[in-house]
């Protein structure tokens, strides 16, 4: 069958037009210096504050320290493997964790990536884990109790909803007990509980998820852990991120115990 020379042509023509190459653009700096999670990185110029990085190998990292030749960051990874002279790349982006009732029941990691071996998170929502506070004149007056469950406590030191309150006391005296007992207590009081862990052992944790699931407050209660074993970073950036969790139940107009 024989094809006219300008059907090929108009063809080639269509083709042409429909060819699209999405361009990409982004800064490309050198690491100078890398030690225990933090990075030095050379020509990164139009670096914002905050913005996520791209290491090698996929690691990311936030942009912290901006200086005139230089960008500190924290590398939100494993970086035993970025060495001096590796590229590193700016994103356009901010950090962000995922939001929404679907992380509710789960235990996640300081970058909101599930770590309880219950499958991947279907949430459609994300939220950045640095962002401006809500102003005094948004907030609401501290007027309806929290309960603990303890006598004690609600009886001398009542808690407000909406106030933060400090658990003081030496090692292996109950902190935690306390903590654990006032997110069992919530139950049916439609609040939710964030329970962020920082520098435990992985065991440590393990075990508050089994006690919260046995009492069957894990139900209304998101695990956010950075273990002992994982990069500092991820204990700094760990309660920005549950912040930012709490914060989106906040503006569906629920309450929110976070717990440090």
């Amino acid at each position: 069958m024989a094809i006219k020379s300008d059907e090929i042509s108009n063809l080639i023509k269509q083709r042409i037009k429909d060819f699209d190459v999405p361009v990409l653009s982004a800064d490309v700096g050198i690491v100078t210096e890398i030690g225990d999670g933090i990075a030095q990185i050379y020509g990164l110029r139009n670096a914002r504050s905050l913005e996520l990085l791209e290491f090698k190998g996929g690691v990311r990292g936030m942009a912290l320290n901006l200086e005139e030749d230089a960008v500190g960051a924290v590398i939100l990874g494993p970086y035993e493997e970025i060495r001096e002279g590796d590229e590193v790349r700016t994103t356009g982006g901010v950090v962000q964790v995922p939001v929404g009732e679907a992380l509710i029941g789960r235990v996640v990691n300081a970058l909101g990536e599930p770590i309880d071996g219950k499958g991947p998170i279907k949430s459609k929502e994300t939220a950045p884990v640095e962002k401006v506070a809500p102003g005094v004149v948004t907030r609401q007056p501290v007027d309806t109790p929290l309960q603990t469950g303890l006598k004690a406590v609600d009886a001398m030191t009542a808690i407000g909803r909406g106030q933060r309150e400090l658990i003081i006391g030496d090692r292996q005296t109950g902190k935690t007990a306390i903590a654990l007992d006032t997110i069992i207590n919530q139950k049916g009081q439609d609040v939710i509980c964030i329970y962020v862990a920082i520098g435990q052992r992985a065991a440590t944790v393990a075990q508050v998820a089994d006690v919260l699931d046995q009492r069957g407050a894990l139900e209304y209660t998101i695990i956010v852990s950075a273990t002992a074993s994982e990069p500092a970073p991820l204990w700094y950036i760990a309660p920005y991120a549950a912040t930012s969790m709490g914060e989106y139940f906040m503006n569906q107009g629920k309450d929110v115990l976070v717990v440090y």
